[in-house]
Parts: C-alpha cells; sequence; structure tokens
C-alpha cells in the first residue's frame, strides 16, 4: 500500500522507486501484485506517463487514510509507554471547578507539560457511566459512590452554606443561620440521581433541623441552581467552594449548626495502572492534601 501511495502520488516509477530506495523492477512487481489482489487495474502504463484509473483514485484516497491513522496509532502506542508522554480524558462535577481541579490542572501542566488532558463537565452518574465505558479514564466526582469496579480515593470535605436571594428577608444578615428558618421555604436542587451522595447530606441536614425540604425547582449544574436562587425563585444549600462563584443577586451564610460535610473524590477503573493516570491520581492527592493544609476544605 504505501509503495502504491508513492507511485500514485509520483506518476513515475523511477522517481517512486528513488524515494523508496528500490530498484524498479521490485517496485513495478509490487504493484502488479496488489492489482492482481484487488482484481482492478489501479494504473494505466506507457512508454510516455503513468496515470491513475478511476479505482486507483480511489483507492489512493483511502490508502492515504490508512497509513496516516497507521502512523497516528503508532504515535500513540509509544506515548502511552512513556510516563512524560501521553492522553489522558478527565471527567468532573462542576463544584470541583471552584476548589480543587484548576490547582490541579495547572500542577499537573508544570509537571507533566507532554501529557494532553481533556476535560468533560459531567455530573457523577454520568461519570460513572463514562468510567464503565472507558469514555473517561478518571473524574472528579460527589462521595460517596457506590460501584464495586470503580477504586475512589477521597480528596476535600467542606460543609454545607445556605444560598439566599439578596432581596429575602434572611439573606440580608451576616452571621450564622439557623437551618429551621427555612423550613417554609421554597428549595431549588438537583435531581437525586445526579449526585445521590450529595442530595442525601442536604435531605439529612434540613431533617437534623426538624423538616424535609419542599423541593419547588430542580437543576443539574449547580450554576443553575445559584442563578435561580438569583432570581428569587427559592433557597438552596450548597457546597462551601461555591461561594467562589459570586453571582449577583445571592448570598451566602454559614448554618448555626454543623452540617454534614459533603466530599469530592476521585474515581477510576480498577485495574487501569496506565503511568498518565498515576501520574494524575499522585498531583491531585498532593494539591488536595496543600489545599487543606490553607484552609480550603477537610480530609
Amino acid at each position: 500500500m504505501r509503495y502504491f501511495v508513492t507511485v500514485g502520488e509520483e506518476l513515475h516509477f523511477g522517481r517512486a522507486a528513488r524515494r523508496l530506495h528500490l530498484s524498479q523492477p521490485p517496485l513495478s512487481r509490487q504493484i502488479k501484485a496488489l492489482e492482481e489482489e484487488l482484481g482492478v487495474s489501479l494504473l494505466e502504463r506507457s512508454q510516455r506517463r503513468v496515470v491513475l484509473t478511476a479505482a486507483g483514485a480511489a483507492y489512493l484516497r483511502e490508502a492515504r487514510q490508512i497509513l496516516a491513522q497507521v502512523t497516528h496509532a503508532t504515535a500513540v502506542a509509544r506515548r502511552a509507554a512513556r510516563e512524560d508522554l501521553g492522553e489522558l480524558s478527565v471527567g468532573f462535577v462542576s463544584v470541583a471547578d471552584y476548589n480543587l481541579l484548576p490547582e490541579v490542572l495547572r500542577a499537573f501542566r508544570e509537571r507533566h507539560p507532554g501529557i494532553r488532558v481533556t476535560l468533560r463537565e459531567a455530573t457523577t452518574d454520568v461519570q460513572t457511566r463514562e468510567l464503565l465505558e472507558e469514555r473517561i479514564d478518571a473524574g472528579f466526582v460527589m462521595s460517596p459512590l457506590r460501584e464495586p469496579t470503580l477504586e475512589v480515593r477521597p480528596l476535600l470535605q467542606e460543609p454545607l452554606v445556605l444560598a439566599l436571594p439578596q432581596t429575602h428577608r434572611l439573606g440580608r444578615g451576616s452571621g450564622a443561620l439557623a437551618l429551621e428558618r427555612l423550613a417554609e421555604e421554597p428549595f431549588i436542587l438537583f435531581p437525586r440521581y445526579n449526585a445521590p451522595g450529595l442530595y442525601d447530606t442536604i435531605i439529612i441536614a434540613c431533617q437534623e433541623a426538624g423538616f424535609l425540604p419542599r423541593v419547588e425547582q430542580e437543576a443539574v449544574q449547580m450554576q443553575t441552581i445559584i442563578s435561580l436562587v438569583s432570581a428569587g425563585l427559592g433557597v438552596s444549600l450548597i457546597p462551601e467552594s461555591l461561594r467562589n462563584l459570586g453571582r449577583r443577586g445571592v448570598r451566602y451564610r454559614s448554618t448555626a449548626r454543623p452540617t454534614p460535610r459533603t466530599e469530592i473524590a476521585l474515581a477510576w477503573r480498577k485495574g487501569n495502572d496506565a503511568p498518565v493516570l498515576r501520574q494524575f491520581l499522585e498531583v491531585s492527592t498532593e494539591v488536595a492534601a496543600r489545599y487543606r493544609t490553607a484552609g480550603g476544605g477537610d480530609a
């Protein structure tokens, strides 16, 4: 196939043979053998010129693509075998974008500049499915995550805080607020299947305050929940790091009594011992430890 592509590009057996570092007769025999194998004529030959047939032109296009893919596959395999080169696909929940993720990516790029990281924002349930389908290599998820074929490493815990419309009667203060004072308020939450662990943590916090939240609006992404709060459609309990979102029209207040803590974890498939994944796990663990030491969360 490579011989034919060279002849098809040169349209001259002599020049093609020189490019391939061959003598002309063996090259002619190889092309003839290819035509016999395919059962079609690829070239029209005369003493003055060589011309591609319609079949030859079509085969040339396909052969070029196949050879390019072979070259790419070889490069990918070699990169995967080296610890300083490769590719990694990482999923993340939106909460991680406001705490660990930016610093993990920065540190990983500095330490392993030859590894290309592709990112995909997705909820915990979507990431779980994509990990099992081998569409991503690792994911920042909300814990707990109970999937026996996945490894899960806890990275960061943080408290829940209240998000209230700025015009809300309880949104004007700055101190801690008793959660039970929101018993009659409409809540904005995400569907439980998106992140069962975080959802249950919020429900438990409300139950411990003596009420079950009246959920009147649902949204998948945390940014959307904050937007709906700013529009005055309800209140919400969110991980503390989302204070960094800084949405206008929203006030954040801590709760008077400690709430159950949310947890960000890193998940990956059991048995995946790729060097690039191992390096990403190491960097993520180190960054999480520094983040906790700086007061950004708990272990």
